[in-house]
């Protein structure tokens, strides 16, 4: 195999290796994928104001999330049906992480289960959640989570139903036969129907409660104590609303550009949820990071981390859980350098007067 220099490089080689269902469903977002691009080309319209002639000879990038101390602010968005990349799919991707010092997040759509995740060892790993109709459904699953060490949740707001994704209609996109939903296959709900559409589409519309509103967050803390993350907020009416209700985080996410298509990217909406937030609750940025000057730019905008999906899928795809260490090894090595050459020695030093952003732009053209 070539030498892997980058983050992006895999995606590339992925498409090579995955069936064209496959690296469709893990690729494309909602309908003209513009929020896809958009995800991206955010972070290139932000630009460095570095500071020199500070001592950098020792950089410390440590964090702590949730009480939880990790070793950088990158961290592993939940990302459904890793087997579909790679036999070991969420067990490679947990040792990864814990190799790494990081948290990963497990979908509530994993092709392994909770119990068999946990089963790889020590690691601080966080439980993606999904609300069923069947709430009996939810309690079961988010006891089973409990019991097998994951230490937050963070409850997907953004999907009451599924986007437009035209990849996975043409391709009649489901699970290939010898997977299922590990963590529902004993409720006859780990498979899903082949159908003239996408048959996760299908499977959606059956199983997720539309019905889900912000009492839903106080009923959750009635039936767990682990702290719970709203991930999809990308506005500051809805950061009122989650501190309202007792969120433990914010994570601003727009599901990878993979439901509502011309929503902003996300690392555009952080500054307005940030700004509402004032300090009361951690705001954490999910989408389109690819690089360490990308995760540098959402900690300026004041992230306190970040959270990658794609990377992860498309490394564990070519290396297994070889391809995820080298992701996130890659992405520590490249902060490193930013900070370093923006003159931060710490996460704390890193702050919004270190990046231009458009609105400063067209601010200083007002004057």
């Amino acid at each position: 195999m070539e030498l892997i220099t980058n983050v992006t490089e895999y995606e590339k080689l992925a498409k090579e290796k995955l069936p064209k269902m496959v690296y469709d469903y893990y690729a494309s977002g909602a309908e003209d994928q513009w929020t896809l691009k958009e995800n991206r080309e955010a972070f290139s319209r932000i630009l460095f104001r570095p500071r020199i002639l500070i001592d950098v000879s020792h950089i410390d990038m440590a964090t702590n999330v949730l009480g939880f101390n990790i070793s950088m602010p990158i961290m592993i968005a939940p990302s459904a049906m890793q087997k579909m990349a790679h036999p070991d799919g969420e067990l490679a991707t947990a040792r990864a992480a814990a190799s790494a010092g990081t948290i990963m997040t497990l979908s509530s759509w994993s092709t392994s289960s909770v119990e068999e995740v946990n089963s790889v060892g020590p690691g601080i790993r966080f439980f993606q959640l999904y609300v069923y109709k069947d709430r009996n459904i939810v309690r079961q699953l988010v006891k089973r989570a409990e019991m097998a060490g994951l230490k937050a949740i963070a409850l997907t707001v953004d999907t009451p139903i599924l986007g437009r994704r035209e990849a996975d209609i043409k391709n009649r996109f489901t699970l290939p036969p010898h997977l299922t939903l590990k963590n529902f296959e004993a409720l006859d709900l780990g498979t899903m129907d082949k159908t003239n559409d996408s048959g996760l589409a299908s499977y959606v519309a059956g199983q997720v409660d539309r019905t889900l509103s912000w009492k839903d967050i106080k009923w959750l803390q009635t039936i767990t104590s682990l702290p719970i993350l709203v991930k999809g907020v990308v506005t500051a009416e809805d950061t009122r609303l989650a501190i309202e209700y007792g969120a433990a985080g914010i994570i601003v996410s727009n599901h990878g550009a993979r439901q509502l298509d011309y929503v902003p990217a996300t690392i555009s909406c952080l500054e307005e949820v940030v700004r509402e937030a004032k300090g009361r609750l951690p705001v954490f940025l999910d989408g389109g990071v690819r690089r360490g000057t990308d995760v540098f730019k959402a900690l300026a905008l004041g992230a306190s981390g970040v959270f990658i999906g794609r990377p992860v899928l498309f490394s564990l795809a070519v290396d297994g859980e070889a391809g995820v260490r080298k992701v996130l090894q890659m992405l520590r090595d490249e902060l490193e350098l930013t900070m370093a050459l923006s003159g931060c020695t710490s996460l704390r030093e890193i702050t919004r007067a270190h990046v231009i952003t458009d609105s400063d732009r067209i601010a200083r053209s007002r004057l």
